[in-house]
């Protein structure tokens, strides 16, 4: 369905989103059901994508089996679809497993589009994507993206930063973390400690922290999936074009560290941890079989996760950012020391 200036009109349209049962995923197809999509969830495990069915009537969220990998189960997804979303990606994985999701599944996502005839094809890559990284992820996100683009030149890219909101990976992970332990790690410090003399009325001084270490902009996911709304609907303004995502705020990762204990109401000793103690530890956490952290990730935060200067904006999609104040209170609440306890603590 054709909207103004080429867009694309929601209603009684047939969008397939490839990656829908995630966490991006669920938020975006509750939006597009309430426009009026018919959606199509094409994920490789379609018995987690169900829940997503109570979000329509009957019949107009459909989870499909497919594989962006695979040319026939990707071309059955789209076919007829009027628009398409590639949700597709992994934060923790190896240089093979990136280059298929990434650059491999991103490229036939796009060329499949492009022979269905589908008007409109988002493709939500990451913040940081940069083709000279030393990060595999952020290195293969940069390819994915050129794939896309030679494939389908008209297709819109996304770029968020860390994506935050109920079921994220990010707090949530940490939060966790806080009920069990006494300190919290603040990631990328400097290596050796700044000593300060005669500041400020003292001898001396050290200044563990520095910058506060990784910068960060952490944007709630309900924009991000306004986000992708608005690049579909944005026909010849949007087309062709690459948005970075990312809050109204940047964030130290210290700065990162305190909020999530103030909105847990916990108190913990926050101790600096440089790029060469995280490298250590990721190196043993990535030997697990479900690893949370690797050695490619220090790598891809040694660059900071902020929105470029000059870079379009959700700003420029008409999505105003969410502060993360606005949101952590409420899924955060989970992990909040019981009001009894902190009153004994404290």
């Amino acid at each position: 369905m054709i909207g103004k200036n080429g867009g694309f009109d929601m209603n009684n349209s047939i969008v397939t989103v490839f990656g829908g049962s995630g966490f991006i995923g669920r938020h975006l197809v509750r939006r597009l059901v309430a426009e009026g999509a018919v959606v199509r969830v094409a994920v490789r495990d379609t018995e987690a994508a169900q829940y997503l069915k109570t979000m329509g009537d009957v019949g107009q969220v459909v989870p499909l089996a497919a594989d962006i990998t695979d040319t026939e189960s990707t071309r059955a997804a789209v076919a007829g679809a009027d628009a398409v979303v590639n949700l597709v990606g992994r934060l923790a994985a190896n240089k093979k497993a990136f280059q298929k999701l990434h650059v491999d599944g991103a490229r036939n996502v796009a060329a499949v589009a492009r022979e269905a005839g589908v008007r409109h094809l988002a493709h939500v890559s990451a913040l940081g994507a940069d083709l000279g990284s030393p990060s595999d992820y952020a290195r293969t996100k940069a390819e994915g993206e050129a794939a896309v683009r030679e494939e389908f030149p008209a297709a819109v890219i996304l770029r968020p930063s860390v994506v935050i909101g109920p079921e994220d990976f990010f707090f949530n992970l940490f939060a966790g973390l806080a009920r069990f332990t006494v300190a919290m790690p603040v990631f990328g410090c400097p290596a050796i400690p700044r000593l300060r003399f005669f500041e400020d009325g003292a001898l001396l001084r050290i200044d563990l922290f520095g910058h506060g270490g990784s910068r960060f902009q952490p944007v709630y996911v309900g924009d991000v999936a306004d986000a992708i709304q608005s690049a579909l609907a944005g026909g010849s303004d949007t087309d062709g074009q690459i948005f970075e995502l990312g809050g109204p705020n940047v964030y130290s990762a210290k700065q990162i560290m305190e909020l999530l204990l103030t909105h847990t109401g916990r108190r913990r000793i926050l101790f600096p941890a440089p790029f060469w103690y995280l490298s250590t530890v990721a190196w043993f956490i990535q030997m697990l079989p479900w690893p949370l952290f690797s050695v490619d990730m220090v790598r891809f935060m040694r660059s900071g996760n902020v929105v470029s200067d000059g870079a379009k904006t959700m700003a420029d999609l008409g999505v105003a950012a969410t502060p993360a104040d606005a949101v952590l209170p409420g899924y955060l609440a989970r992990f909040r020391i019981p009001r009894e306890q902190h009153l004994h603590s404290t």
